[in-house]
């Protein structure tokens, strides 16, 4: 699909909407919600000892998916609640019939009850992804029952006293069948909603070859400058690609990571997991739980063994994640990172269990680019309550305003410093 096109259709399914409506009256406080049209789903609010017991759960759950999320794992829901005790973490689990009273896990969605992201508004909300440094919030769904398990999750977030009622999603699927489900079934509930912003991320989904795929991917001239990187880093040493998968390798490397990481740009702005011991160590405990699981890898590019380039790659069910990537910034005239993308598109196409990968990024202007294909990500608050409220609907107004502000200002300093750089 072309970038147009892409955008195009992202254009379509997620046009804005801002709904006044009445208020239907709502009864808090029941711990288990059932729709009235799919009495079978039922829907908990799991807790860390909880969770701890869902890997086989997940993974049943993740092969019958519209949408897979490594970020709604439970292995790392529960880290999350204990990494980051300020932000609590609720997890919702919507279970449905499976036959003779036999339970089967039919999604998972996770929320952190805190300020919405990029808000001025002081308010508490669900936030979804439910913590930093994770980049999807499209709930982990069976395909065959969307519209059921959305509408009893809404329904418990509703009913719960103990929840906020106004949902913050700040990277959602937007070009999937989850969130046609989700327009569906607020449009259904006459709950109010609003889109504020989209965008376009790379990722990676071809029945090419490597070669083949970059080949078209990128430019002729493209493809020998990078010839000539390579050659040239091979002049200056050992140079090897390689990608590990053990456990114990991986928790190694993953410290030589963290301290590239750190080396660069990520570590002088104080955005790199170092800068944050809370999200270190988040970091560190989610890559061990991950791995002994065989769900994470580490591709890297070494140079007389000390690594230059690393990317971090996550894997749920059919799907892969590239989550954090780092390079060695003294090497920059040489592309490290660029060539360590060529060897793990290939690594990845070459996967037999891998149907696409998501790049993770904010958008499609990176080096991740060189990926032709693209996933819409939508911006997006919503009410839970069945009509919404008038109070969400003025909300919703001033976080539009507050965002096309921000995205003015951002324009006009980029523009400013391009004219003193010429």
């Amino acid at each position: 699909m072309s970038h147009d096109i892409a955008l195009a259709s992202a254009h379509a399914l997620v046009g804005a909407t801002a709904n006044d409506a009445r208020t239907d009256a709502v009864t808090p406080g029941a711990f288990l919600a059932r729709t009235p049209h799919a009495a079978a789903i039922t829907v908990e609010v799991a807790t860390g000892a909880r969770l701890a017991t869902l890997q086989t759960d997940w993974q049943d759950l993740a092969s019958r998916a519209d949408t897979v999320n490594i970020f709604m794992h439970p292995a790392i829901l529960r880290i999350v609640g204990e990494s980051y005790p300020e932000r609590p973490c609720r997890v919702l689990l919507a279970w449905k019939d499976a036959g003779a009273g036999v339970p089967r896990i039919a999604g998972i969605w996770a929320f952190a009850i805190d300020r919405a992201p990029q808000s001025l508004i002081p308010m508490s909300v669900l936030t979804a992804p439910p913590m930093s440094n994770a980049y999807l919030s499209t709930p982990v769904i069976d395909r065959e029952c969307l519209d059921s398990v959305l509408d009893a999750m809404l329904t418990h977030i509703a009913e719960d006293a103990s929840l906020p009622k106004v949902v913050a999603l700040d990277a959602m699927g937007a070009d999937t069948a989850t969130m046609q489900s989700l327009l569906h079934v607020l449009e259904a509930r006459r709950s109010a909603s609003c889109i504020f912003s989209q965008s376009l991320r790379p990722k990676l989904a071809s029945d090419l070859d490597g070669k083949t795929y970059l080949e078209r991917a990128l430019s002729s001239s493209s493809r020998k400058k990078l010839r000539q990187h390579r050659r040239r880093l091979v002049e200056k040493g050992t140079l090897q690609s390689s990608i590990l998968t053990d456990a114990d390798a991986l928790k190694r490397a993953f410290e030589d990571f963290l301290v590239l990481e750190a080396s660069g740009w990520k570590g002088r702005q104080g955005t790199a997991l170092l800068s944050r011991p809370a999200d270190a160590q988040f970091a560190r405990t989610m890559i061990t739980a991950l791995a002994a699981q065989g769900e994470a890898a580490i591709h890297m590019l070494t140079l007389d063994a000390r690594p230059v380039s690393m990317q971090i790659v996550l894997r749920a069910g059919p799907a892969a994640f590239t989550w954090k990537t780092a390079y060695d910034e003294a090497l920059h005239d040489v592309s490290p990172g660029m060539l360590l993308l060529e060897d793990y598109t290939a690594a990845l196409l070459a996967d037999g269990g891998v149907a696409h990968v998501d790049s993770c990024a904010f958008d499609d202007n990176g080096f991740m680019a060189a990926w032709t294909e693209r996933a819409a990500i939508a911006q997006m608050w919503f009410d839970a309550r069945r009509g919404g409220s008038p109070v969400f609907s003025v909300l919703s107004r001033l976080q539009a305003s507050y965002i096309s502000l921000r995205t003015r200002a951002k324009a006009i300093y980029r523009n400013n410093r391009q004219h003193k750089v010429c």
